[in-house]
């Protein structure tokens, strides 16, 4: 049975009290109409939608033709670019009224999504470069083609790459919006700000996690569960968490890093090294490393 209009009356303006309180003790408050935020519901059909343009016959509609390809690329990039600025207008906004101590963003809305459009071509070659990595790198995979449509850490690889462009840019909300939406579908973690080089593969996937300021080189494969993080987080003279500064890994290029290993700090994991399962890890190590659990003793 449905509520009594009574009780609805009652918790509508229970409800719009504390939004109201709120906004009042931060100084939130909206005139009517507005909007402060992007909508991560528009940034998901976009993303979406950004996907279907960089793979059109494998992440498009499913009556999407080859001969129809450029024709539905075309007129989806600009319904992109439309919708998207809308979304990147109210960041930019939002930034430049609620976060005075951050660097206002100096580009017009239209150029930052500009900017997103004309990287396309480059995020597309490195995403082959990272769906060809996954398929060389698992045994179990039986075409490219599979490794692209199904594989968690595929599709996580590729919203990173995309938020990382909105990251750079000076969008961190949208940035992480996209993030957010990869991880809740993969349960793969990426900060966008993470940096990560070509031909990069997360076998499995469940419950990587990649922070903020890791910096991974090129031909590195992650397996299910690894964790590259921050051992501590300073505070400011008035006991805030400090922003921004480094403090997560760097891991060079051509290493494995094997299921469950804990990776923490500003470490680096040199060239061509092997982090073994279940690894804690708080100290660098060099190149061509073979790091593996210290054997349990026997009582």
């Amino acid at each position: 049975m449905a509520p009594e209009k009574h009780l609805i009356d009652q918790i509508t303006g229970e409800l719009r009290q504390i939004r109201h309180n709120w906004r009042e003790r931060h100084g939130r408050e909206l005139e009517l109409g507005s909007r402060e935020l992007p909508s991560h519901l528009a940034i998901y059909e976009i993303i979406d939608e950004l996907c279907a343009v960089l793979f059109p016959m494998r992440l498009g509609p499913p009556d999407l033709t080859k001969e129809r390809e450029d024709q539905f690329v075309a007129y989806k990039l600009g319904s992109i670019e439309r919708d998207l600025v809308k979304q990147v207008a109210l960041e930019v906004e939002y930034t430049g009224c609620r976060q005075p101590d951050v660097e206002p963003v100096e580009k017009s809305p239209r150029a930052l999504v500009m900017d997103l459009i004309r990287q396309l071509p480059a995020l597309r070659r490195q995403l082959d470069d990272d769906v060809l990595a996954a398929y060389r790198g698992d045994p179990a995979a039986t075409c490219v083609d599979e490794v692209l449509i199904s594989y968690p850490g595929v599709h996580a690889v590729i919203h990173h790459r995309i938020a990382h462009v909105l990251y750079r840019g000076g969008l961190p909300i949208i940035a992480r919006i996209i993030a957010e939406k990869a991880h809740s579908a993969t349960g793969i973690d990426i900060h966008p700000g993470a940096t990560i080089g070509h031909s990069f593969f997360i076998d499995h996937g469940t419950g990587v996690v990649i922070g903020e300021t890791t910096i991974i080189g090129d031909r590195v494969r992650l397996y299910q569960n690894v964790t590259l993080g921050a051992v501590r987080f300073e505070e400011d003279e008035s006991g805030s968490l400090t922003k921004g500064e480094p403090r997560h890994p760097i891991v060079e290029d051509d290493v494995v890093i094997y299921a469950s290993a804990t990776i923490l700090g500003r470490i680096t994991i040199g060239r061509s090294s092997v982090i073994g399962g279940n690894v804690w890890m708080t100290r660098s190590v060099p190149p061509d490393s073979q790091i593996s659990q210290a054997s349990p003793q026997q009582r």
